[in-house]
């Protein structure tokens, strides 16, 4: 990118697409600290935000710091509340972070929305399964739990 400020719309959009581009390169060549800066810096255009955002909480994904990656996507959030990506990444996010509820919630959420907008990329099919799983075992959870109370209950009332 240049070291002059663009000034008409398309060369503002122009250097939006330029960082993005080259943001997504140094994720790919392990530069994490220097594709945040570059999205950092580009944020200052005004456009795209969504976008930026969600690359930003990705580069923060990979650089292993997970409350700025919350923080991206939360504003990509924000800024496009039907981000799929975003919020599905969300939920990878508060799943590293063992927030087991947040995660199932945003997980449920990032399944409807993919639903909804059905030319968005399908969400990993293994993260399915887990979901499924965790699912199953709360559903066991509370039927044990209730049969515990139940035997309880007979038990007391004898």
């Amino acid at each position: 990118m240049s070291t002059e400020s663009p000034k008409s719309p398309e060369e503002r959009a122009a250097c939006v697409e330029e960082g993005l581009a080259r943001a997504e390169e140094l994720r790919k060549a392990r530069s994490y600290n220097e594709g945040i800066r570059l999205l950092v810096d580009v944020l200052q255009y005004g456009l795209e935000k969504a976008k930026i955002y969600y690359r930003l909480g990705n580069l923060y994904v990979d650089a292993g710091d997970l409350a700025r990656a919350e923080y991206a996507y939360k504003r990509a959030l924000e800024v496009d509340p039907k981000h799929t990506n975003a919020m599905h990444n969300l939920a990878v996010v508060y799943k590293r972070q063992k927030k087991v509820s947040l995660f199932v919630k945003t997980y449920k959420q990032a399944q409807r929305m993919a639903l909804r907008r059905p030319h968005s990329p399908p969400l990993a099919p293994s993260d399915k399964v887990r979901l499924r799983r965790l699912g199953l075992r709360i559903i066991l959870g509370v039927v044990a739990g209730g049969l515990l109370f139940l035997v309880v209950l007979l038990i007391v009332l004898r």
